[in-house]
């Protein structure tokens, strides 16, 4: 006689070896899953990209250059925004920008007219230069008994003393003074016997200034600012039906393209240095090489500037002044 107590045997030996089978089936799939992860990729992420280039640091590397390289000083470019990523579920420390600008700043002034531009001096990490400095002075009054007071040796020997450092006759400063978010935003979609998709898009901006001081009377000589944008979208697709009864087909894709907010950055600081360029040449604080190169040069820079400006030149190719265009 099968008894009550033989069948829940029989049923708890059936559910151990359903569970046991689980297990197995998920580790199987845990191990699929793991091992398959390395070769699905949907893109590929590509090598380091040595010496990024935007379309403004073409324009930089373009520029004729100036009778000899200007000497400038660059301390600080800073992150005036103050603030930091946006969230909709918790609270986000990391800034919402870049707190690299000087370095990025010090990459467009190297940049600009192929390096023959700008002398960019170290101002940043100057307290670990004089450091050095004062390390190697130190060290050579002590091993080669060098003075202050002793006649200077001949450069290129051992115990030629170290050279002054270059002082910068024009400083550069400013920093990125805003970053706002969901400036444009929006989307469309469509769905039809469960299949459609959607699009979504948000527009950022981000702006940054940029000023000349001279370090002879403080004044400052130039001070220009760009706004640069940042754009962001996201589509989505799916089918959700029914192919047969108590049988749902459902599938979902998507991709989401983000323009990154650090590269937005140093494109407005490019776009910064060659406005400063170009506002100097108006101004006559530097010139050009060649005379005959800074005409169509400020021209198209007064285009992109303020369309209804034209700019009055002398016979020798010099900005006179820069007046409202009468056909405008």
């Amino acid at each position: 006689m099968f008894s009550f107590f033989h069948f829940s045997r029989l049923w708890n030996q059936g559910k151990r070896i359903d569970s046991n089978l689980g297990i197995i089936f998920l580790a199987i799939g845990c191990v699929f899953l793991s091992a398959c992860s390395s070769m699905i990729q949907p893109i590929s992420s590509g090598k380091p990209l040595v010496d990024y280039r935007s379309s403004v640091s073409q324009m930089l590397r373009r520029l004729p250059p100036p009778p000899e390289p200007i000497v400038v000083g660059v301390y600080k470019f800073r992150d005036q925004t103050g603030q930091y990523k946006s969230s909709d579920t918790l609270v986000q420390y990391s800034t919402a920008v870049t707190q690299g600008g000087t370095p990025m700043l010090i990459r467009a002034l190297l940049e600009a007219g192929n390096g023959k531009w700008f002398t960019v001096l170290e101002r940043e990490g100057l307290p670990n230069l004089m450091n050095e400095r004062k390390i190697i002075r130190q060290t050579r009054e002590q091993y080669l008994g060098e003075k202050e007071g002793k006649p200077q040796p001949e450069e290129g020997t051992v115990q030629h003393f170290l050279p002054p450092m270059l002082y910068a006759p024009i400083l550069l400063d400013g920093g990125i003074i805003a970053y706002e978010t969901n400036l444009l935003t929006g989307g469309f979609g469509a769905r039809y016997f469960g299949a459609g998709g959607s699009l979504e898009f948000r527009r950022d901006a981000v702006t940054s200034m940029l000023r000349s001081i001279s370090v002879k009377n403080g004044q400052i000589l130039n001070q220009v600012d760009a706004r640069k944008t940042i754009f962001s979208a996201d589509l989505e697709s799916g089918l959700y039906r029914y192919v047969s009864y108590n049988h749902l087909l459902e599938a979902e894709a998507g991709i989401t393209s983000n323009e990154p907010p650090q590269m937005a950055v140093m494109e407005s600081i490019e776009s910064c240095v060659y406005a400063l360029i170009m506002e100097g040449l108006i101004s006559h604080t530097w010139s050009l090489a060649n005379p005959a190169e800074v005409q169509p040069l400020i021209e198209d820079y007064l285009k992109d500037r303020d369309s209804k400006m034209v700019a009055q030149f002398d016979n020798h190719g010099n900005v006179v002044s820069v007046v409202p265009d009468p056909s405008k």
